[in-house]
């Protein structure tokens, strides 16, 4: 992978698991200094870390709650004392309700614990982000969404309408940054094989999720990330503003 990142700095949520470590191994190998934060797994984090440094890339963890305007803040001034200013942030920190129930058995706390990691996290983390890019310098904001949004399955309401918000904030803020050569993108993967997706489900459900796209596979985060690695490269710029559902085509 060519180092046309030489000299970014990218922030990464959840950046410790699944398509969020992909991502930050992918941006580490691209040339940019790595910020991976994590909400609890501190052992995933520094193992992200270690392989990006013995990689000979420049990585740190950061812990912190991305519903936290204050976590976030102080996310982002690590950053900074670190590596200097950002460039690249990508919101890969989400959550799903346990067991995946319908909407009259989804709980009210279960409900607000999506929506505060999935839609008021990415709010936080995005704004924020917009605050700290220098303008003109071609930054880059990545949210993270799901082709649920496309596919509207029944008992993940909860899930999918949390992302669909980031969806239609993400497109908003596109033309918010104006004049800053910030982009703003929606990257929407389908069923991906992560700890998060295979959490809570039976075999048969799994095989057939992995029948779904014409490709007949579960996508690997590997396949997101590569996504996202060009969306935030100096070619990825003419990107913005844009839903990408990369899904295998399991939905339009």
């Amino acid at each position: 992978m060519a180092a046309t990142l030489e000299g970014k700095t990218a922030v990464v949520t959840g950046g410790s698991q699944g398509i969020g470590r992909q991502i930050s191994l992918d941006l580490a190998k691209q040339g940019a200094s790595v910020v991976v934060n994590y909400s609890s797994n501190k052992q995933k984090a520094d193992e992200v870390v270690s392989q990006i440094e013995s990689e000979h890339g420049r990585a740190i963890a950061v812990q912190g709650d991305v519903s936290s305007a204050s976590a976030i803040k102080s996310l982002f001034d690590k950053a900074e004392e670190t590596f200097g200013k950002v460039h690249i942030v990508v919101n890969c920190a989400g959550t799903v309700p346990p067991n995946y129930p319908t909407v009259v058995k989804t709980s009210e706390e279960d409900w607000d614990r999506v929506y505060a990691v999935n839609t008021k996290g990415t709010f936080l983390v995005s704004k924020e982000a917009a605050l700290r890019i220098p303008p003109g310098e071609g930054g880059r904001i990545v949210t993270i969404s799901t082709s649920l949004a496309a596919t509207l399955l029944p008992n993940y309401a909860a899930y999918t309408s949390s992302k669909a918000a980031v969806e239609t904030f993400t497109k908003i803020l596109a033309k918010e940054l104006r004049g800053t050569k910030i982009t703003a993108n929606c990257v929407a993967p389908g069923p991906v094989a992560t700890e998060l997706f295979f959490r809570g489900k039976a075999e048969a459900l799994i095989e057939t999720f992995s029948k779904q796209p014409p490709l007949e596979r579960l996508g690997e985060p590997e396949d997101i990330a590569a996504v996202v690695s060009f969306i935030v490269s100096p070619q990825g710029e003419w990107i913005n503003g844009q839903v990408i559902r990369a899904n295998g085509g399991v939905a339009a």
